[in-house]
């Protein structure tokens, strides 16, 4: 049998490319090697499904350190306000929250799922589970189909690889879709971790000192070894048995990556700002007055409602300052040096956990190698790429599965619109 678009992965790009092929009055099928399609999908936004973000397209852009450039062209053709349209045309009523994040009002993710297999469903998309794919096989410069594991060949016209990365492995994406890109003549760049945890060495760390606090709107820098800032980013991060993790050292965690490669390196030195909107000098004389307007207080009672009470302790300790010390006796050095520990907590980190425990996977096919407002391979006709097997990463917060969602639509639509006009070619 010979289908006009056969599209490999089940996540959020190759549900929504096997809507867009199929809305071309392509004959589509879709294969996924896991038992259930959508599985990325419904576990994404903690359960909820964060479906795109409404910040204008240049704040996106932003948030994709990995290549996002490369998406304005096809934000041009579908955005993120395209995709909101779209799902509330399925019936899913969205509801904005905090930084410009969208949800399903339903607050459940399989809603979501259900709604783009029921659309593939009337538009007649077959859908083939627990199947697993060899190869993409190709005939001179152009693709012809799809040979299974089980030696099943599918002919087709076109192919759209939406495989994903190697993150989140439990959800299918194993890295299945690279050398079937380097088959095509493409390029796949480095690959590692992003949005992931930090492990880290320190003996504060492995003690286990500060494990599950949790520090509010902070500020996390990456320093190099020569002690410049790399990235820094203000927002809630949390200690843990191997490390830190939460909202800020996710987003930091692929500069470490990229500043121990970049300086051969086997750790990284991280500053944590406990006060980002104080200056040092203004943390000096905050901590100085509260000690002196309660100055027969133990400092440890005064301080406990400017810093977080386990981590003051801690900082106290770090600093050699006994915590049941009178305020009024509390030497001057000694709460300078305590407001720069507020202000320059360092430590080192030596790397992230392993890509299968990072959110997103960096690196992929080369984007220099894909036209920008088709998702189509500049290497093989009829061959199509969209969502995290591309070397596009975003943060957390809806700009994954935006860039995800975007280039999936592209990717189906212009794969359909090819097989159609070769059909009524031939």
């Amino acid at each position: 049998m010979k289908y006009d678009v056969i599209i490999i992965g089940g996540g959020p790009s190759g549900l929504m490319a096997s809507i867009a092929a199929a809305e071309q009055k392509a004959k589509v099928l879709l294969i996924d090697k896991g038992n259930k399609l959508g599985r990325k999908l419904a576990i994404s936004g903690g359960g909820r499904c964060n479906v795109t973000n409404r910040l204008p397209v240049d704040e996106i852009i932003k948030h994709i350190p990995g290549n996002g450039r490369f998406l304005y062209s096809a934000f041009s053709e579908f955005n993120n306000e395209d995709i909101i349209k779209f799902f509330e045309k399925l019936g899913i009523q969205l509801k904005e929250e905090d930084h410009g994040r969208m949800f399903p009002v339903s607050d459940k993710a399989q809603s979501v799922v259900d709604a783009l297999l029921n659309r593939m469903k009337d538009l007649r998309v077959e859908m083939r589970t627990n199947t697993s794919v060899e190869t993409v096989e190709y005939e001179e410069n152009r693709t012809r189909g799809v040979l299974l594991k089980t030696g099943e060949f599918l002919e087709c016209t076109c192919v759209v690889i939406a495989v994903g990365g190697k993150s989140v492995p439990h959800t299918g994406s194993t890295g299945d879709g690279y050398p079937w890109a380097r088959k095509a003549g493409h390029t796949i760049t480095d690959l590692f971790p992003t949005e992931v945890p930090l492990n880290s060495q320190e003996k504060f760390i492995r003690e286990k000192r500060l494990q599950g606090l949790s520090l509010r709107d902070v500020a996390l820098s990456v320093l190099n070894p020569k002690g410049k800032v790399v990235k820094t980013h203000q927002m809630d991060m949390i200690f843990t048995h191997f490390g830190v993790s939460g909202p800020a050292v996710l987003r930091c965690s692929q500069y470490v990556v990229k500043t121990m490669k970049k300086f051969n390196v086997d750790k990284v030195t991280m500053n944590l700002d406990l006060m980002p909107s104080l200056n040092e000098e203004q943390v000096f004389q905050q901590l100085q007055k509260a000690l002196k307007d309660e100055p027969k207080k133990a400092i440890k009672n005064v301080l406990k409602g400017l810093v977080p009470e386990r981590y003051l302790l801690f900082l106290l300790e770090v600093c050699k300052i006994d915590e049941q010390e009178i305020g009024a006796t509390l030497a001057h050095e000694k709460i300078r040096e305590l407001a720069k520990m507020c202000k320059q907590f360092r430590f080192e980190v030596s790397g992230t956990l392993s890509i299968e425990k990072a959110f997103v996977t960096g690196g992929g096919v080369s984007v220099k190698e894909v036209h920008p407002k088709e998702m189509a391979s500049k290497m093989k006709d009829g061959l199509y790429f969209c969502g995290e097997v591309l070397d596009i990463h975003g943060y957390t917060g809806g700009y994954n599965i935006t860039s995800a969602l975007v280039t999936g639509r592209l990717a189906g639509l212009n794969a359909g619109k090819k097989a159609a006009s070769l059909r009524s070619y031939n």
